[in-house]
């Protein structure tokens, strides 16, 4: 039989963590005819299949952009469709993720999302848990400039109050008051649609992630799609501002 896409990954070198801006939804409807609610729809399809598929590598964190802080300023029937749609695929979706041992995890401000959507996020996190085969983490309610700021804001308070000393204020310490503290960094950023744009996503956490632009929609986005971007990964030399390319074991 002819290799398959992921008989071509090197599975000794693969990404600890995926990023994916999921875009491309309302065009998608449009293309069939649709209003973009439509597109929301079947992108779920979508994430149920990558996350499979990144379980299935070993990949130990998944995030996807699912709700951006700027969203807010859509129609409102679509928005409310949006939280809808998450409510109804979070309690549908449960069993999925603990058939596959995946642990649910959010980062944004979702103090701001509706009742029922915190309810079944949060029902939804407590099952999951202690589940460790990955971790999917959905950024709901988010964007980098807030979690920036709020970061600097939490710090600053410190200072005032003598919990911190300036001098003691670093990279480390920083990104330990970013919604992703304890996480890794993303090595590989996914942007579908076509568009080239970070859209105000991870901006700390992808100083060194490998960015990989696909033209494809995100509700035709697919395994093998996983597999061309991670296969698109492991082709390139990651140096970290070095000379020499850095191995995964240094990285």
């Amino acid at each position: 039989m002819p290799a398959t896409l992921k008989d071509k990954i090197d599975h000794s070198a693969l990404p600890e963590h995926i990023a994916i801006i999921m875009d491309g939804n309302g065009r998608w409807a449009k293309q069939h005819g649709k209003i973009r609610t439509f597109g929301h729809q079947h992108g779920v399809e979508a994430v149920r299949d990558t996350a499979e598929a990144c379980a299935e590598l070993g990949i130990k964190y998944l995030t996807l952009y699912a709700f951006s802080t700027e969203n807010w300023v859509r129609p409102k029937y679509e928005v409310n469709a949006l939280m809808t749609l998450l409510v109804s695929t979070i309690s549908a979706e449960t069993k999925t993720l603990l058939k596959n041992k995946i642990r649910l995890l959010t980062i944004g401000d979702i103090s701001k999302l509706p009742a029922d959507c915190r309810k079944s996020l949060n029902e939804c996190m407590e099952k999951t848990k202690n589940l460790d085969r990955m971790n999917l983490v959905l950024a709901l309610n988010y964007s980098s400039k807030w979690e920036i700021a709020e970061a600097a804001r939490t710090i600053a308070g410190k200072v005032e109050a003598g919990e911190l000393k300036s001098k003691d204020v670093d990279e480390k310490l920083f990104a330990s008051f970013l919604s992703t503290a304890g996480m890794p960094d993303p090595e590989l950023l996914i942007r579908t649609s076509g568009e080239y744009r970070i859209s105000n996503f991870l901006l700390w956490q992808i100083a060194y992630a490998e960015l990989h632009f696909t033209p494809v929609l995100w509700p035709d986005f697919r395994r093998n799609d996983v597999y061309q971007a991670i296969i698109d990964f492991q082709k390139r030399e990651r140096r970290f501002g070095g000379i020499k390319p850095v191995t995964k074991q240094h990285a």
